[in-house]
């Protein structure tokens, strides 16, 4: 049976055929239109293969004055919504091909999802990553069942390598594109949230250079409810969507280098079938600065213990920032799509985000050298209840007078107005306090 809806015709006018280079040897991507039938035929294909996460009310929905729903894809087995199209474009290869094998070069949560399934399908899977990967993805990927190989010094060495090694063994070189089996994959994620979340008023996705996941279920949910307002975020620092939809084309920012901490997010705008979909489909592309991406993945710790990274904690950071103003009172479902973030960084990113969000600070003063003055500070911290996470004494260096102690103190703070309070405490006492800013 045909489903017919009136965002029938935006799917047709949105996607037409893109003839693909002949030297390419990945999946070829002539694409027809993605119609909402592709994605019922997706979801309906890998519900065994992935899972049905919890589109879940938040507590921070106080916090923004809206009824907020997350919808947790970091659950998935390898921490990543790119399952959904991965698995969907494996289950759709040839069975020949199927038995030759794939071969994918990159370190990308892409590139675990086809490790992982590839190994479930009994797929022979080959994984080229360059020397500079970081040794725990190397291990996962391993550990998914495919056989990882180390060469080059950069991702650009990795392809080249791929590529040779495919079409000297007949491996199907996969790279992550914008192919009609691929984003219908990825589009089931709206599907899921229809169903979960009753009278939704908007949706938010993580947005950037890859815009699959923005393009596929923005199919699905405007086939469905043409009123929910489509939103993608990205980051400030790589603004490729809006320059891409700006120039009508695929852009690549000069500043655009996959950083690390972004993943993702900074990479290069892959296709003119999500784009156009996202041109017509998406309601709205905003950007948000480092610093709130970086408390939003402070906010989901605290408030849903979800350890995600930048991609997924990019859609609340819209939120975070304010930039959604008009979403006051509305019942908003935010798209959580991965939590792939390395340990050491994780460290770091968590300890910045108290720093920004003034519940860490430093300051310095200088007291007398005398028995119990340090004492007197320590009360003083104690009585403000502020938690002392470190603090030093300089005596040699000192260009004061004579017979006194430069102490520099790291406290931990409750939120912003507790640090204002201590800071008025300090300067009572201690006129002199130096606060170090931020």
């Amino acid at each position: 049976m045909k489903i017919v809806s009136r965002n029938e015709e935006l799917l047709r006018d949105a996607l037409s055929c893109i003839p693909q280079p002949s030297s390419r040897t990945s999946l070829a991507s002539c694409n027809k239109m993605i119609r909402f039938e592709d994605i019922s035929a997706a979801a309906f294909k890998i519900q065994c293969g992935v899972q049905k996460t919890p589109c879940m009310y938040s507590r921070l929905s106080k916090q923004y004055g809206m009824d907020i729903y997350l919808k947790k894809e970091f659950l998935q087995y390898t921490g990543s919504v790119k399952e959904r199209g991965v698995l969907y474009l494996l289950m759709s290869l040839p069975q020949d091909q199927q038995r030759k094998g794939v071969i994918v070069a990159s370190d990308s949560n892409f590139s675990m999802a086809v490790a992982y399934h590839a190994s479930e399908l009994r797929i022979p899977v080959f994984v080229i990553m360059s020397t500079s990967t970081a040794p725990a993805r190397v291990k996962m990927c391993r550990e998914y069942g495919a056989m990882v190989i180390s060469y080059g010094t950069t991702a650009k060495d990795s392809q080249v390598h791929a590529r040779r090694l495919a079409q000297e063994n007949a491996y199907l070189y996969l790279e992550e594109e914008d192919s009609a089996v691929y984003l219908s994959g990825l589009g089931t994620v709206g599907l899921e949230m229809y169903e979960q979340v009753p009278k939704l008023d908007a949706v938010i996705f993580p947005a950037g250079g890859h815009c699959g996941l923005l393009a596929g279920s923005a199919a699905a949910l405007k086939h469905l409810n043409p009123h929910i307002s489509i939103i993608g975020v990205e980051s400030e620092s790589f603004p490729v969507l809006q320059q891409s939809l700006k120039a009508g084309h695929p852009t690549e920012d000069q500043a655009c280098n996959n950083h690390h901490f972004y993943g993702d997010v900074s990479g290069v705008c892959f296709g003119s079938n999500s784009l156009q979909l996202t041109g017509k489909l998406v309601d709205k592309v905003v950007a948000v600065r480092e610093e709130d991406i970086l408390i939003s993945m402070l906010r989901l710790l605290e408030y849903e213990r979800a350890t995600v990274d930048a991609e997924g904690a990019i859609g609340l950071a819209a939120l975070v920032a304010g930039k959604l103003p008009e979403l006051k009172g509305k019942r908003v479902a935010v798209v959580i799509c991965s939590g792939n973030l390395e340990l050491h960084l994780l460290q770091q990113c968590i300890a910045r985000a108290l720093t920004l969000d003034n519940r860490v600070c430093r300051f310095s003063l200088v007291i007398s050298d005398c028995p119990g003055d340090m004492s007197k500070l320590l009360e003083i911290l104690a009585r403000e209840e502020a938690r002392v996470l470190d603090i030093k004494q300089e005596r040699t260096f000192v260009t004061s007078e004579l017979f006194t102690v430069e102490v520099v103190c790291t406290v931990e703070t409750r939120d912003k107005i507790h640090t204002a309070q201590l800071r008025n405490a300090l300067l009572e006492r201690y006129p002199t306090t130096s606060w170090t800013e931020r």
